[in-house]
């Protein structure tokens, strides 16, 4: 046995590691809206109520993930040209939004603790839950039907939620010690976006090896 076994397609898409990932998964997007939760409600009080979609970034990419999951525990047998686009967008935005907020999220803490924000045990929690975000996206994109143009619709879906946030002020709250540096900051994000696009679409292609 070599250590390429652990992340072939023989652990991987086995039920039990695909279920147990679908309840941590669920189990995780529950829990980071409910992080969200004072964001979300001071967005509701103070913000138009469409802008609210713009504000869980990392509960959503962990729901599109959950979903794509359950595609693969229970692949349709047929389905229609509209299912079947719907499925693939869903797994190409499951593959760019884990990449790209699983390591937005680990960057900010690391710049705000860099800085001398105070770090503690929900920080290295987070750190490793959103690295493991990234890593189990890349990690099973080649199972997924999603190809380039569904990448390209998570990129401009990003894009999108990119511009939406640093214009109207709605991004993930960061650490009171990154604020005088929100420019870098939402660059840094608009770039990680161009990143996930690069990384997951060939992440995506990979499926053809399998």
């Amino acid at each position: 046995m070599t250590i390429s076994w652990f992340w072939s397609k023989q652990v991987l898409m086995d039920r039990r590691m695909l279920w147990l990932l679908f309840v941590v998964n669920l189990l995780g997007t529950i829990y980071g809206y409910i992080w969200y939760g004072n964001q979300i409600e001071y967005t509701l009080e103070r913000h138009p109520l469409w802008q609210i979609v713009f504000v869980p970034d990392s509960p959503t990419a962990s729901l599109f993930f959950t979903i794509a999951l359950l595609y693969m525990l229970f692949p349709p047998r047929s389905a229609s040209k509209f299912a079947s686009g719907a499925r693939m967008v869903i797994e190409g935005l499951a593959v760019l939004t884990s990449v790209k907020y699983g390591i937005w999220a680990v960057a900010m803490i690391v710049a705000g603790g860099w800085q001398g924000d105070q770090l503690n045990w929900q920080h290295a929690m987070l750190s490793a839950s959103h690295l493991g975000m990234a890593a189990e996206a890349l990690l099973y994109a080649r199972f997924m039907k999603a190809g380039q143009w569904a990448a390209v619709v998570a990129a401009m879906w990003l894009l999108l939620n990119d511009t939406i946030d640093y214009t109207y002020g709605v991004f993930p709250w960061l650490a009171e010690v990154l604020m005088d540096d929100l420019t870098a900051v939402k660059w840094f994000t608009y770039g990680l976006t161009l990143f996930s696009f690069i990384i997951g679409s060939l992440a995506l292609r990979a499926r053809k090896q399998t």
